[in-house]
């Protein structure tokens, strides 16, 4: 019975991925009538399951119900709910088919796998049908075979990030008739390698500039987040996360490097800002130009270090200068987040700058009975601040991807988004564990 079970799953997986890429064509979920050919008509809330390749996550399908109108069905839900598809790695093109409700107008966000934010706060209008369209890289450990990165036990083996299914997640209020899913290969790809500033956090109510960028790109865009807390640049190459961008890595495709906080910790004859570290950053920009890509350096995002005095303090050395100097030497494109997250700090002063980071009384989240305070990790606030100074470096760069940019005219960290508008639906994720580094 074990063993026929798991030879179903991985025929079910085979003909999946025949789908996707043997077959250009899509996966439709439709909630109301068949619209396609190869429609999955979903009439009830099932938990998700490997055999089906589909269905709803963290029990989330209590949440949802049908709404019957004249010409089919709707999922409705107006709490959070996941829904999840099995799929292998790559880019795909998610379409979501919302339609309005009859009484008043509704509010929908949409992050994707580990809390990307794609949709954020999308107006439905009464009786309105509307589509709207994003980009979701799913990204495996395998690199070949035998080969794999190496992923951090046990907090990477358990995030949504590196799973086999591409999981949606539906926050404030949605009325959906339709979920469409596209592998697509012939757009650019943005990957990002960081450390716990840039990675994807998935819990509550830690979050990173990664995680919040793909919300400013068109669905010309891919964003492949292979940051990870608590890295290096030597820890980045050891755990094998470059080689696995450059395995899939094609040419016109991006590379963001921010690193720095966790490589002052570094030890040993090449130690240092103007030793390993400019070393290895010329590296990452010698090996992704070999790809046909373009390397972008990002300076390290400044912590909210402030004297009695209240001037902010320099605590990451000489490691921008040297992130700076490498930039100018090698002719890269540089987005100097130091010296903006600086600006952003000072402007809120040293009271309202603890708003942009985990800065919360005990008991504000679930099973937190001790005040969290970090100097050094963003809320979402603050990340979310941080990816319009990144978009605005893409900007002042005059980088090609600036084309793709949606929802955006120009950010000043001088004049920050006012705190008391932000508005951020939590999800049901959380954790108190300081995410790793410093």
């Amino acid at each position: 019975m074990i063993n026929s079970k798991i030879s179903l799953c991985s025929l079910l997986a085979l003909l999946m991925h025949q789908l996707l890429f043997a077959n250009p064509i899509q996966l439709e979920f439709s909630f109301g009538k068949k619209r396609t050919k190869e429609a999955i008509v979903v009439h009830k809330a099932l938990a998700y399951d490997r055999s089906s390749g589909y269905g709803f996550e963290f029990g989330t399908e209590k949440a949802v119900s049908f709404v019957k109108h004249r010409d089919g069905n709707s999922l409705y839900a107006h709490t959070p709910f996941y829904f999840s598809i099995q799929v292998p790695e790559g880019n795909y093109l998610v379409t979501v088919g919302y339609r309005g409700t009859k009484d008043s107008v509704y509010h929908s966000t949409v992050r994707s796998e580990s809390r990307r934010l794609h949709l954020e706060q999308v107006p439905i209008a009464k009786d309105e049908i509307v589509k709207k369209s994003f980009v979701v890289h799913i990204k495996d450990a395998q690199i070949d075979k035998g080969h794999a990165v190496r992923l951090k036990k046990p907090r990477e083996e358990s995030k949504l990030d590196w799973d086999d299914k591409l999981t949606l997640e539906f926050q404030q209020t949605n009325q959906i008739e339709y979920i469409r899913i596209t592998a697509i290969d012939k757009i650019k790809t943005v990957f990002l390698a960081g450390n716990s500033t840039v990675v994807n956090q998935e819990d509550e109510p830690w979050a990173s500039w990664g995680q919040m960028i793909p919300r400013f790109f068109d669905s010309h865009i891919a964003i492949a987040n292979h940051a990870e807390s608590g890295l290096a640049l030597s820890s980045f190459l050891s755990s094998n996360r470059l080689e696995k961008i450059l395995s899939i890595a094609k040419p016109g495709d991006y590379l963001f490097i921010e690193f720095g906080h966790n490589d002052q910790k570094e030890k040993g004859d090449k130690a240092g800002a103007f030793h390993g570290y400019t070393e290895r950053l010329r590296f990452f920009v010698q090996q992704f130009r070999a790809k046909g890509g373009i390397p972008v350096i990002l300076t390290s995002t400044a912590r909210r270090a402030f004297d009695e005095r209240g001037n902010l303090q320099y605590t990451l050395g000489d490691y921008p200068t040297a992130a700076r100097k490498v930039a100018k030497e090698l002719q890269v494109p540089l987005i100097d987040l130091n010296s903006m997250t600086r600006i952003f700090y000072q402007t809120l002063g040293v009271e309202n700058s603890k708003r942009a980071l985990v800065h919360y009384p005990a008991n504000t989240f679930p099973n937190q009975p001790q005040p969290l305070q970090d100097n050094t990790h963003f809320n979402t606030y603050g990340a979310y601040q941080i990816a319009k100074m990144v978009v605005q470096g893409i900007r002042n760069n005059e980088l090609d991807i600036e084309k793709h940019i949606i929802d955006f005219t120009n950010y000043n960290p001088a004049y920050p988004d006012p705190f008391e508008r932000w508005n951020w639906p939590p999800s049901i994720k959380t954790s108190e564990v300081k995410p790793d580094g410093n």
